[in-house]
């Protein structure tokens, strides 16, 4: 099996001067994820790499660089999911720490428990001698103008910051991998929504929503309004839709197309099948995507 990755740094309006910014974290993400697949490492290791980087990377809504809640504070979300034995870890609604993804993956292989939620997951992050960081590590400027502003709006409704129209980017990262084994994987991290309540709980760490990964029919990464993504089971549906027969391709426009038209969401989808294609789908006007070719080269670029 040719190994091959796929990234993604959010679907919306991306705003067009931090464009290169997009394209430049998405690329040196696939690129790190793309040198564990060359050197024969995992799909798993593969996609935990490729969203740690961009976990550390403040233009994306991950880890570094997260939105604030209506309280002023960070909570981050997160999952891991491997498709052989459909192993996973998750977690959601946790603060204190630089990369997320890393502690899903401890959940899965070091626990007997899937998701851990909010202080669990941080006093287990730090059993497991991870590094715990004052929220200000996690905060940016972007993100502080934009609280301010929010709390301005008194009639602000979470919805009303995925308007597609406006130049609010959502950038949920993810990655999906197939190994030269054939093992497909799946990450999905984020900092959620813009002023979302403190505790509420997005699609990205919800098994079969933000993410889901199957040998059997291939692996997916959602993006997007995370409550029409729950509605639908965005990356299930995807995943799913292969092994009733469609491409990859056919797949993610499958899912996005259902997700528009039973919930009226918006977002994107990346895509790897067993096979070893790749795809992408998405019904905003942007999507954040970088990918390797046959040859091993790395592609990025707005999509729009």
């Amino acid at each position: 099996m040719k190994p091959t990755i796929i990234v993604q740094g959010g679907a919306w309006r991306i705003a067009e001067e931090t464009h290169a910014d997009h394209i430049g974290g998405t690329h040196v993400a696939a690129e790190a994820g793309w040198a564990i697949l060359a050197a024969g490492g995992s799909a798993l290791d593969a996609v935990e790499k490729a969203v740690s980087v961009m976990e550390d990377d403040p233009t994306f809504d991950a880890g570094v660089g997260s939105v604030l809640n209506r309280a002023g504070d960070i909570e981050m979300d997160a999952i891991i999911m491997e498709g052989h034995t459909l192993a996973l870890g998750a977690v959601a609604a946790v603060r204190g720490i630089t990369n997320p993804v890393q502690l899903a993956r401890l959940i899965s292989e070091d626990t007997d428990h899937s998701l851990l939620v909010g202080e669990g997951a941080r006093r287990f992050a730090e059993l497991k001698g991870m590094r715990l960081c004052a929220e200000a590590e996690l905060t940016v400027r972007r993100e502080i103008e934009r609280f301010r502003k929010l709390q301005l709006e008194p009639d602000y409704h979470l919805l009303d910051g995925f308007a597609p129209d406006k130049p609010h980017p959502q950038g949920t990262v993810g990655a999906v991998a197939i190994d030269a084994d054939g093992s497909v994987a799946a990450a999905t991290s984020t900092g959620g929504a813009a002023y979302k309540l403190p505790g509420r709980v997005g699609d990205s760490p919800l098994v079969g929503s933000g993410a889901y990964a199957d040998n059997l029919t291939g692996a997916a990464s959602a993006t997007g309004h995370g409550e029409s993504i729950m509605r639908v089971v965005l990356a299930k549906t995807a995943t799913d839709a292969i092994g009733h027969g469609m491409s990859a391709q056919e797949a993610a426009d499958f899912a996005i197309k259902t997700m528009y038209e039973r919930a009226g969401g918006y977002g994107g989808i990346i895509l790897v099948d067993y096979r070893g294609q790749i795809a992408f789908a998405y019904n905003t006007p942007h999507m954040a995507v970088a990918w390797s070719d046959e040859n091993g080269d790395i592609h990025a670029r707005i999509k729009a």
